[in-house]
Protein backbone atom coordinates (compact mmCIF):
# COMPACT_ATOMS: atom_id res chain seq x y z
CA UNK A 1 0.00 0.00 0.00
CA UNK A 2 1.07 3.59 -1.03
CA UNK A 3 1.99 5.61 1.97
CA UNK A 4 1.63 9.59 1.51
CA UNK A 5 4.67 11.65 1.67
CA UNK A 6 5.39 13.33 4.90
CA UNK A 7 4.58 17.45 4.68
CA UNK A 8 7.99 19.50 4.43
CA UNK A 9 9.04 20.96 7.67
CA UNK A 10 7.83 24.30 8.43
CA UNK A 11 10.62 27.30 8.00
CA UNK A 12 11.19 30.08 10.52
CA UNK A 13 13.23 32.62 8.93
CA UNK A 14 14.98 34.47 11.65
CA UNK A 15 18.31 36.44 13.12
CA UNK A 16 19.94 34.37 16.06
CA UNK A 17 20.36 37.86 17.59
CA UNK A 18 16.83 39.47 17.07
CA UNK A 19 14.74 39.43 20.57
CA UNK A 20 11.32 39.43 18.43
CA UNK A 21 12.70 36.35 16.37
CA UNK A 22 14.26 34.74 19.52
CA UNK A 23 9.68 34.86 20.56
CA UNK A 24 9.63 32.24 17.95
CA UNK A 25 12.57 30.45 19.10
CA UNK A 26 11.89 29.53 22.35
CA UNK A 27 8.57 28.73 21.52
CA UNK A 28 9.45 25.99 19.06
CA UNK A 29 12.00 24.88 21.30
CA UNK A 30 9.24 24.25 24.34
CA UNK A 31 7.02 22.66 21.98
CA UNK A 32 9.72 20.41 20.84
CA UNK A 33 9.40 21.42 17.02
CA UNK A 34 12.91 21.00 16.03
CA UNK A 35 11.82 18.59 13.87
CA UNK A 36 8.70 20.21 11.97
CA UNK A 37 9.78 23.83 12.01
CA UNK A 38 13.71 24.47 10.82
CA UNK A 39 15.72 27.34 11.59
CA UNK A 40 16.48 29.61 8.60
CA UNK A 41 19.49 32.15 9.72
CA UNK A 42 18.58 35.54 8.81
CA UNK A 43 21.36 38.52 8.76
CA UNK A 44 18.89 41.39 9.98
CA UNK A 45 21.41 43.78 9.15
CA UNK A 46 22.26 42.86 6.13
CA UNK A 47 18.94 40.73 4.54
CA UNK A 48 19.53 38.57 1.37
CA UNK A 49 18.21 40.27 -1.54
CA UNK A 50 16.05 36.95 -2.05
CA UNK A 51 14.28 37.49 0.98
CA UNK A 52 12.53 40.12 0.59
CA UNK A 53 11.82 40.10 -3.33
CA UNK A 54 10.77 36.37 -3.52
CA UNK A 55 9.40 35.17 0.24
CA UNK A 56 8.35 38.10 2.28
CA UNK A 57 8.20 41.74 0.82
CA UNK A 58 7.79 43.68 4.18
CA UNK A 59 11.60 42.24 4.88
CA UNK A 60 11.51 42.30 8.54
CA UNK A 61 12.02 38.80 11.06
CA UNK A 62 10.98 36.81 12.18
CA UNK A 63 8.62 35.04 9.34
CA UNK A 64 7.21 30.98 8.94
CA UNK A 65 6.68 29.64 5.74
CA UNK A 66 4.04 26.65 6.56
CA UNK A 67 1.81 25.22 4.42
CA UNK A 68 2.56 27.44 0.90
CA UNK A 69 1.66 30.61 3.24
CA UNK A 70 3.99 33.25 4.67
CA UNK A 71 2.83 34.36 8.46
CA UNK A 72 5.03 37.57 10.19
CA UNK A 73 4.91 39.32 13.49
CA UNK A 74 6.54 37.61 16.05
CA UNK A 75 3.54 38.09 18.75
CA UNK A 76 1.27 36.49 16.12
CA UNK A 77 3.72 34.28 15.12
CA UNK A 78 3.80 32.99 18.45
CA UNK A 79 0.12 32.09 18.88
CA UNK A 80 0.12 30.49 15.61
CA UNK A 81 2.72 27.80 16.59
CA UNK A 82 1.24 27.82 19.69
CA UNK A 83 -2.18 26.83 17.76
CA UNK A 84 -1.12 25.05 14.58
CA UNK A 85 1.68 22.88 15.89
CA UNK A 86 2.10 19.51 18.57
CA UNK A 87 3.74 19.78 21.91
CA UNK A 88 2.80 21.23 25.37
CA UNK A 89 0.12 24.11 24.91
CA UNK A 90 0.94 27.65 25.91
CA UNK A 91 -1.98 28.94 26.19
CA UNK A 92 -4.43 27.96 29.57
CA UNK A 93 -8.04 27.04 29.05
CA UNK A 94 -9.24 28.89 31.97
CA UNK A 95 -11.29 31.96 30.57
CA UNK A 96 -10.13 34.61 33.47
CA UNK A 97 -6.35 33.70 32.28
CA UNK A 98 -6.71 33.53 28.56
CA UNK A 99 -8.38 36.74 29.24
CA UNK A 100 -5.10 38.33 31.08
CA UNK A 101 -2.78 36.47 28.45
CA UNK A 102 -4.35 38.40 25.76
CA UNK A 103 -4.14 41.24 27.61
CA UNK A 104 -0.12 40.82 28.84
CA UNK A 105 0.73 39.86 24.66
CA UNK A 106 -1.07 42.88 23.52
CA UNK A 107 0.42 44.97 25.81
CA UNK A 108 4.14 43.95 24.93
CA UNK A 109 4.93 46.13 22.56
CA UNK A 110 3.73 49.37 24.00
CA UNK A 111 6.07 48.07 27.25
CA UNK A 112 9.03 47.63 24.45
CA UNK A 113 8.86 50.82 23.12
CA UNK A 114 8.54 52.67 26.76
CA UNK A 115 11.61 50.64 27.94
CA UNK A 116 13.89 51.02 24.80
CA UNK A 117 12.94 54.81 24.37
CA UNK A 118 14.75 55.82 27.34
CA UNK A 119 17.69 54.02 26.10
CA UNK A 120 17.84 55.36 22.36
CA UNK A 121 17.57 59.61 23.65
CA UNK A 122 19.90 60.69 26.34
CA UNK A 123 17.00 60.39 29.17
CA UNK A 124 17.92 58.89 32.34
CA UNK A 125 14.68 57.01 32.82
CA UNK A 126 11.41 57.52 32.03
CA UNK A 127 7.89 57.71 33.96
CA UNK A 128 6.52 55.92 30.78
CA UNK A 129 9.33 53.28 31.71
CA UNK A 130 9.08 52.80 34.70
CA UNK A 131 5.29 52.55 34.74
CA UNK A 132 5.80 49.89 31.97
CA UNK A 133 7.96 48.10 34.31
CA UNK A 134 5.82 48.48 37.73
CA UNK A 135 2.61 47.47 35.34
CA UNK A 136 5.10 44.20 35.02
CA UNK A 137 5.30 43.67 38.44
CA UNK A 138 1.62 43.84 39.33
CA UNK A 139 0.96 41.40 36.48
CA UNK A 140 3.30 39.17 37.96
CA UNK A 141 1.14 38.92 40.70
CA UNK A 142 -2.21 38.58 39.30
CA UNK A 143 -1.86 35.23 39.96
CA UNK A 144 -0.46 32.74 43.10
CA UNK A 145 -0.13 29.75 41.41
CA UNK A 146 3.22 30.03 40.12
CA UNK A 147 6.37 32.72 39.38
CA UNK A 148 4.82 33.04 35.69
CA UNK A 149 2.32 35.60 34.38
CA UNK A 150 -0.33 33.55 34.76
CA UNK A 151 0.92 30.59 37.08
CA UNK A 152 2.75 28.72 34.87
CA UNK A 153 4.64 29.11 31.61
CA UNK A 154 3.02 30.34 28.71
CA UNK A 155 3.24 32.66 25.28
CA UNK A 156 2.45 35.30 28.08
CA UNK A 157 6.28 34.97 29.53
CA UNK A 158 7.50 34.27 25.82
CA UNK A 159 6.21 37.56 24.73
CA UNK A 160 8.19 39.55 27.33
CA UNK A 161 11.54 37.87 28.85
CA UNK A 162 13.57 38.54 25.56
CA UNK A 163 13.07 42.01 26.14
CA UNK A 164 13.62 41.95 29.82
CA UNK A 165 16.93 39.94 29.03
CA UNK A 166 17.71 42.94 27.07
CA UNK A 167 16.79 46.41 28.62
CA UNK A 168 18.13 44.37 32.01
CA UNK A 169 21.48 44.52 30.46
CA UNK A 170 21.30 47.60 28.78
CA UNK A 171 19.49 49.72 31.66
CA UNK A 172 22.38 48.13 34.33
CA UNK A 173 25.30 48.99 32.15
CA UNK A 174 23.91 52.45 30.23
CA UNK A 175 22.03 53.64 32.96
CA UNK A 176 23.33 52.24 36.19
CA UNK A 177 19.70 51.06 37.08
CA UNK A 178 18.35 47.25 38.14
CA UNK A 179 14.80 46.81 36.90
CA UNK A 180 14.42 44.70 39.48
CA UNK A 181 14.89 46.40 42.33
CA UNK A 182 12.00 47.13 44.46
CA UNK A 183 10.37 44.64 42.06
CA UNK A 184 10.20 41.11 43.94
CA UNK A 185 7.99 39.75 41.78
CA UNK A 186 9.94 40.56 38.06
CA UNK A 187 13.28 39.51 40.29
CA UNK A 188 11.75 35.97 41.04
CA UNK A 189 9.83 36.02 37.06
CA UNK A 190 13.98 36.19 35.58
CA UNK A 191 15.16 33.74 38.19
CA UNK A 192 12.72 31.27 37.20
CA UNK A 193 13.00 31.80 33.65
CA UNK A 194 16.75 31.22 34.08
CA UNK A 195 15.67 27.27 34.67
CA UNK A 196 13.44 26.77 31.82
CA UNK A 197 15.65 25.06 29.15
CA UNK A 198 13.62 26.24 26.17
CA UNK A 199 14.48 30.23 26.99
CA UNK A 200 17.94 29.59 28.39
CA UNK A 201 19.39 27.81 24.51
CA UNK A 202 18.46 31.40 23.09
CA UNK A 203 20.57 33.35 25.43
CA UNK A 204 24.04 34.90 24.68
CA UNK A 205 26.49 36.40 27.36
CA UNK A 206 25.38 39.40 28.41
CA UNK A 207 28.08 41.49 27.20
CA UNK A 208 28.18 40.33 24.02
CA UNK A 209 24.47 41.66 23.93
CA UNK A 210 25.55 44.91 24.95
CA UNK A 211 28.43 45.00 22.23
CA UNK A 212 26.10 44.48 19.45
CA UNK A 213 23.26 47.06 20.67
CA UNK A 214 26.03 49.56 21.94
CA UNK A 215 25.65 52.02 18.84
CA UNK A 216 22.15 52.56 18.73
CA UNK A 217 22.00 53.22 22.75
CA UNK A 218 22.80 56.76 23.95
Amino acid sequence: MATSAAAPAARLYMGYFCPFSQRTWVTRNFKVLQEEIKLVAIHVQDKPAWYKEKLYPKGTVPSLEHNNEIRAESLDLIKYIDSNFGGPALLPQDPAKRQFADELITFADTFTKALYSPLMSHVEMSEEAAAALDKIEAALSKFNDGPFFLGKFSLADISYVKILERVQIYYSHVRNYDITEGRPNLEKFIEEMNKIEAYTQTKYEPMFLLDLAKKHLK
